[in-house]
């Protein structure tokens, strides 16, 4: 038996990426998912996002692992489409005991640079989104008095960055909506927790615009690795989303119900080297 078995997981961003690996994972554990995601382009961010497909994609993966999944596409940023969501998903399943409130999207670009589309789109989805996202949940965690909430944070959750201050910004907010939400929600047995990856293996980081900003150069992957394992510890570059949706799976499951409002850094040592 898993460690999620009879419990409902809704993540957002799972067409791919972080959060494609933390709805299969927290399937195999035994969890039926919710998976939502924009599908869709935003024009400011410089690599090709999730898109329908995608999503059905993550559906079968779910579904053989004789699991059952709603998916639904809405954008974190709209209010009245992530309580829809939300409804759909209660509709089905009764309840969400695990919230993975994975969406994000990253952009560069140096502080004088940075335009309005650019800051609002990042702190839209990055950080807003979270919010709108735990506030459509919360209310049915609430009735049930009972619940595990993962924000997906960053090393910049912790450590200011050159080139992408909204970014920086938005994933320093995530850790303080973490921190008031522990205040608020402990009383009715619900834990809220961070996981602070380093540099995950996905097509957000992956691309040749990230390439170009770390190494203008010679940008290339092998490049971009190089220069990720100089900034962990440990001798590894990228990491994978596995990675993270086991370290995701832990602050979901029971095994760590006394464990709330830490920051879980999965960063191959990165904190400690970079400090």
């Amino acid at each position: 038996m898993g460690r999620l078995e009879g419990k409902v997981a809704l993540v957002t961003g799972a067409a791919r990426g972080q959060g494609r690996s933390h709805a299969v994972h927290l399937a195999e554990e035994g969890a039926d998912i919710v998976a939502v995601d924009l599908c869709g382009q935003i024009d400011s961010i410089p690599y090709a996002m999730g898109r329908p497909e995608d999503l059905a994609r993550t559906a079968e993966l779910v579904e053989g692992l004789d699991r059952r999944i709603v998916t639904s596409q809405a954008d974190v940023r709209d209010s009245a489409a992530m309580e829809q969501a939300v409804s759909e998903a209660v509709a089905q399943f009764g309840q969400i005991y695990v919230l993975c409130a994975n969406a994000g999207v990253f952009s560069f670009a140096p502080f004088t640079e940075l335009t309005d589309e650019l800051w609002d789109d990042m702190i839209g989805v990055t950080l807003t989104g979270v919010f709108r996202t735990v506030r459509a949940v919360l209310p049915v965690m609430l009735e049930q008095e009972r619940g595990s909430i993962v924000l997906t944070g960053s090393t910049a959750s912790r450590k200011g960055y050159a080139n992408f201050a909204h970014y920086t910004a938005a994933k320093h907010g995530v850790v303080g909506i973490m921190r008031s939400l522990v205040q608020e929600v402990s009383s009715k047995n619900i834990r809220v927790n961070c996981v602070l990856p380093t540099t995950v293996a996905t097509d957000m980081v992956t691309n040749d615009a990230v390439y170009r900003l770390f190494d203008p150069e010679s940008p290339s992957r092998e490049s971009f690795e190089n220069v990720i394992a100089s900034m962990n510890a440990l001798p590894v570059g990228t990491i994978q989303p596995i990675d993270i949706s086991r370290a995701v799976a832990w602050l979901a499951s029971d095994e760590s119900r006394y464990v709330t409002g830490i920051c879980l850094p999965v960063d191959a040592g990165f904190h400690e080297k970079v400090g």
